[in-house]
């Protein structure tokens, strides 16, 4: 029997152990706790993510042709449904990709051919998804297009823009406003709640070209290291243990880990010099740091 609240043991012990093959445990869990997706959907979505990472280039057809490929009896209607379902489409510029709200404005790009080298200048913003076991939740991430500086991130388990508003209003509350935010056509982005707040803070806005998600490389550049450098590699057993890893992560991602193309400088240190990083932090950074120790102090633990 496998017990997912066993401390000693992970889920993938406790499979070996068993000779349980890990995706029948999740299969069992998502039929209880995830109705909404059978168990073999939210399997192809596992797929379907770790795939798109790696190919961000594959639209419906390609990632059905691989997937079958794998030994996946999969049809295009299907993937291209849970990928819809995902919020991925293929990076590779073709009509009609971007899935947008049609009442709703669309800005122009702003950011071809400007020369951003100064923290403030430009911020940007994407969802992504993250699967669980039980099955799958959205992160929206607000980034310093200059510094990579990860500002804000929510989590939520529907694509409502809700929680963008949340990520895009504690920016702001944090680190003050950009001169321009960039955006994809996305209807969450495109709402008059969202982009009324920009308005009222006296930014211009920004938003991708119809089908061009590089565009908005930064924030594709952050969803790759995030996915590889943890979420691939972890297994989370709840939203809660998401958060707190990635918690762990973004700090780890600011304030720590190097950037070659910065000279080994974090975003931190581009984004406000090199005292900022560890003298210049907010009341909230400064909790969301004692969480971080915290988390740290219990795990060695």
């Amino acid at each position: 029997m496998i017990e997912a609240a066993e401390t000693e043991l992970s889920i993938r012990s406790q499979c070996e152990l068993l000779n349980l093959n890990r995706s029948s445990y999740y299969w069992n869990l998502s039929r209880k706790e995830h109705p909404a997706e059978d168990e073999y959907n939210l399997l192809l979505m596992r797929l379907i993510d770790e795939l798109y990472t790696k190919y961000p280039f594959y639209g419906s057809r390609k990632m059905a042709s691989h997937l079958r490929r794998l030994e996946h009896p999969v049809n295009r209607k299907r993937i291209r449904r849970l990928m819809k379902k995902m919020g991925l489409v293929s990076v590779a510029p073709k009509p009609n990709t971007s899935q947008r709200a049609k009442s709703h404005k669309i800005y122009p790009y702003l950011l071809r051919d400007l020369e951003i080298t100064r923290p403030n200048h430009v911020w940007c913003t994407d969802i992504t998804y993250i699967r669980l076991p039980q099955g799958f939740v959205y992160l929206v991430a607000v980034v310093d297009w200059a510094s990579r500086q990860v500002l804000s991130w929510e989590i939520s388990n529907t694509m409502e823009e809700s929680f963008c508003i949340n990520a895009l209003e504690r920016a702001l509350r944090l680190y003050g406003q950009p001169e321009i935010f960039n955006t994809d056509q996305g209807s969450q982005f495109t709402s008059r709640a969202f982009t009324k707040i920009l308005k009222e803070n006296e930014i211009r806005i920004s938003m991708d070209g119809k089908g061009r998600a590089l565009d908005n490389i930064m924030v594709e550049r952050l969803w790759r290291s995030v996915k590889y450098e943890e979420i691939y590699l972890h297994e989370y057993e709840s939203v809660t243990a998401l958060k707190k890893a990635l918690n762990h992560y973004f700090h780890y991602f600011n304030y720590e880990r190097p950037h070659q193309s910065f000279g080994d400088a974090t975003p931190a240190e581009i984004y406000g010099g090199k005292q900022y990083s560890t003298a210049h932090k907010t009341s909230e950074e400064e909790n969301t740091l004692t969480e971080f120790t915290n988390i740290k102090n219990q795990s060695i633990q």
